[in-house]
């Protein structure tokens, strides 16, 4: 393996960022191989590469996951010193970086840095037997949350950096197929900051707002702006806490969380029954609903393919917008602390998130908070 850095950053003024779609997403982790484990035996995930001590990486080791479209890297630091231990001292376990793959990583960088965005890595060229993948990395708004920019030259294989791992053993797939949206949770007042941006860093668009009016319970509300990139295939939800009577679901992630950060990613399937029902046999657990909710769903969702009996069993939701409809549901936090999940959705021509079940999921995560004593 060859590793060639570009020190040199030629600003740009001009042009657009184009982003093609979200290469991986990378995780810091107290342990890696317990997480890969994980995710491996309960989502279906498939391991594919490592880099550590082995493979001449001194400082971490990672574990790379896929599963059709999705690529999750789970990392660890190897002594209790430098970013990752960092990280995870004050975090837990959750999403430090979003990598992004692009046509031209040079340009987005040189553009991007040029917006006042916060440069980490230059434009760096990993060289190894079968090609090479061109990698840059700027700070995300605030907090430890980065964005790789990577160039893969037709190079299909995840990384030089890693040794690709053969005869292992498989594991049961879940029909999911790609990363839908990615959410993330901002602290008070500093929504349109983050989405201003994306808007001007990376070129976003808005795609949605919502309000404390339309996201709210007896107890608590947030705000919530969605922004996308110009393919429609990268999708950030941003939410703030809003002023109620009790602390929200948004504050509870960002008190122990230590700062804003990803809340969720909603992976996509095009099965959700049968995705839910192989998930709930190994084990992972989801927010439940009560009977109450789907007893007037065929009132205003009608006509859909799915028996309500079974997505009642299953306590998956459901909403319509004009495209469509939407199948959702929502696993409860996936580490330690109270702070990041998954979310299983399966859309069927809507192209919304869900919104007519906001006060559903919102209830629901307030009875986890009241077991937890954090509403």
């Amino acid at each position: 393996m060859q590793i060639q850095e570009n020190k040199s950053v030629q600003l740009a003024d001009g042009g657009t960022i184009q982003l093609k779609k979200i290469d991986y997403v990378e995780f810091y982790v107290g342990n890696a191989q317990q997480a890969a484990h994980f995710y491996c035996k309960s989502f279906g995930f498939r391991l594919i590469a490592y880099a550590g001590l082995e493979t001449g990486v001194r400082d971490r080791c990672s574990f790379v996951l896929e599963q059709s479209h999705i690529r999750f890297v789970f990392t660890s630091p190897l002594t209790p010193y430098g970013s990752i231990a960092e990280y995870v001292k004050l975090h837990g376990d959750g999403v430090h970086d979003i990598a992004l793959l692009v046509d031209d990583t040079r340009t987005c960088f040189n553009i991007a840095v040029a917006r006042g965005a916060k440069p980490i890595l230059a434009p760096t060229l990993l060289k190894g037997e079968n090609g090479s993948i061109l990698k840059a990395t700027i700070a995300g708004y605030s907090g430890d949350l980065t964005h790789s920019f990577i160039e893969r030259h037709k190079y299909t294989e995840f990384s030089p950096q890693y040794h690709l791992l053969d005869n292992l053993p498989q594991c049961t797939k879940n029909n999911l197929i790609e990363i839908d949206h990615i959410v993330l949770n901002v602290e008070s007042g500093k929504m349109n900051l983050w989405a201003d941006f994306y808007r001007t860093v990376l070129d976003f668009k808005q795609q949605q707002e919502f309000t404390s009016d339309d996201i709210s319970t007896q107890y608590s509300s947030l705000m919530s702006k969605v922004v996308e990139n110009n393919t429609g295939r990268i999708k950030f939800p941003i939410n703030e806490p809003a002023e109620g009577y009790r602390k929200s679901q948004i504050q509870e992630y960002l008190d122990f969380h230590c700062g804003p950060g990803v809340q969720h990613i909603a992976l996509r399937t095009n099965d959700i029954i049968q995705t839910v029902r192989q998930l709930r046999h190994n084990g992972i657990e989801f927010l439940e609903t009560p009977d109450s909710y789907y007893d007037n769903l065929p009132k205003y969702i009608s006509p859909i393919d799915e028996d309500i009996n079974i997505l009642k069993e299953l306590n998956i939701l459901l909403d319509r917008d004009e495209q469509g409809y939407l199948l959702q549901i929502f696993t409860k936090p996936l580490v330690t602390r109270p702070t990041f999940f998954l979310e299983i959705i399966q859309r069927k021509g809507a192209q919304g998130f869900g919104n007519g079940n906001f006060k559903a999921l919102f209830e629901a995560i307030e009875r986890e908070q009241a077991s937890r004593g954090n509403l």
